[in-house]
């Protein structure tokens, strides 16, 4: 009988992969290509165009999300494939084994090319046309308060914490909390700093230089938050919502349709989502303190509520973001990790007085906007997430990372909201702290 068992084990084993697929492909195909892609970009062989750089991020963000989501403490407790993806990947470009030709390319890919800017259109206006109108009306009124009010308890805990640590009441509030709710680089610590140097006459550069390791450490914990109170919501059914922000009646629920993943329907979607895109640019040259990716939402939100658009489009729109969030997530995790993850910064950052107040301000908002959500109506968990954590986020980039970690993508025009419009008012509150607390 131990005989027939012992050989029943290795057996186990070997089929442990059998069945399995990447991207569609078999284990064996897919190594090919892999091998075949990462043989070019090693040699430099690869065009230093959007094609070479997609085809490595591609390659490499498939295969450490297939390892991240196998490796044991880092699929249960660490954000799975989605965070190991992320890490992997920029640890490649820290320790110079992706040459640096590769890396520069992919850099451009992500942040001149627009490769982020056209995934995460694609994203808001699906998710947006495919939700329910009624559950969005509800949702979008509840939303800003309480995400807003999980950002001024943050910001009064760091205040706290910079007494206690002897950090220093408004050091800690400027420099660390400001930079890690101002919704990322771009739209967030280049316009803080600005803001701080017309106040107090510091040189801006090195402002800059105070406020990154902040808001990078930020987003990797609010990663590793967003995986953990995933998982907690599994454990606590009454508190999670499987992705969903509110309850929906189930006459209402039936308004939601099954896309039809045509190929003429994704290219529909296509065109709206880079048009809906487009309006929001037109709207930010109009008012530019206030980020395009805000007005797109906006706009989508108003179509969708109005019913002005049929629901051949809104189908389209949704067959579009499926296809692109099924097969390009990986590849802009990716990317994330090779473009604006420094490994080098954040470790010279990790001291444990710092750490220790970064924490404080991402267990705060995360409590408070669950608590929050669930006095509105919302579902704890997806509250966390969305109004709390990705908050603390950098930018598109930063919401795509902790929505993947809690695999709560189809919330992005939630993350969206809490990023852009909360990193609004974190730059109208920083030009007024400034002046007190400096």
């Amino acid at each position: 009988m131990m005989d027939a068992q012992a050989l029943n084990k290795p057996a186990i084993k070997r089929n442990s992969f059998e069945g399995l697929t990447v991207m569609g492909m078999s284990l064996p195909v897919y190594a090919l290509v892999s091998l075949l892609i990462l043989f070019a970009s090693k040699t430099e062989i690869l065009p230093q165009n959007m094609v070479g750089a997609l085809a490595v991020m591609m390659v490499l963000g498939s295969l450490f999300n297939l390892m991240g989501s196998r490796i044991p403490i880092i699929r249960s407790y660490l954000g799975g494939g989605a965070v190991f993806c992320i890490f992997a990947s920029s640890a490649l470009v820290t320790f110079g084994v992706l040459p640096v030709s590769v890396a520069e390319n992919c850099k451009s890919f992500m942040n001149h090319v627009g490769f982020l800017d056209f995934y995460i259109s694609a994203l808001i206006t699906g998710s947006i046309l495919g939700m329910n109108r009624d559950l969005l009306k509800k949702a979008a009124i509840r939303f800003l308060p309480v995400s807003f009010l999980s950002m001024a308890c943050a910001i009064l805990m760091a205040g706290i914490m910079g007494i206690i640590t002897g950090y220093g009441f408004g050091e800690t509030i400027l420099y660390i909390a400001m930079p890690m709710m101002s919704g990322g680089m771009g739209a967030g610590v280049i316009p803080l700093s600005g803001i701080y140097s017309n106040a107090t006459g510091l040189d801006s550069a090195a402002i800059v230089s105070r406020m990154i390791p902040a808001s990078t450490i930020g987003n990797v914990l609010a990663i590793i938050c967003a995986a953990l109170i995933a998982r907690l919501g599994t454990r606590f059914p009454a508190l999670n919502g499987n992705g969903r922000l509110m309850e929906v009646a189930e006459s209402q629920a039936k308004e939601q349709r099954k896309a039809a993943l045509s190929v003429e329907a994704m290219g529909t979607g296509l065109v709206f989502a880079l048009a809906f895109f487009a309006a929001g640019a037109i709207v930010n040259r109009i008012f530019p303190n206030i980020h395009a990716y805000a007005f797109m939402i906006i706009l989508v939100v108003i179509c969708k509520i109005s019913g002005i658009i049929p629901s051949k489009y809104e189908d389209a729109a949704v067959s579009w973001s499926k296809f692109v969030m099924q097969n390009l997530t990986n590849a802009l995790l990716a990317g994330i990790g090779i473009a604006l993850l420094d490994l080098k910064l954040l470790a010279a950052a990790l001291s444990p007085v710092y750490l220790m107040i970064c924490v404080a301000i991402i267990l705060t908002v995360s409590v408070c906007s669950g608590i929050l959500g669930k006095l509105v109506g919302f579902y704890p968990v997806e509250a966390s997430i969305t109004a709390g954590l990705c908050t603390n986020s950098m930018g598109g980039t930063g919401n795509i990372a902790v929505l993947s970690a809690a695999d709560r993508m189809g919330l992005i025009p939630f993350a969206q909201m809490a990023t852009r419009l909360g990193g609004a008012l974190i730059l109208i509150t920083a030009s007024f702290l400034v002046r007190l607390l400096s």
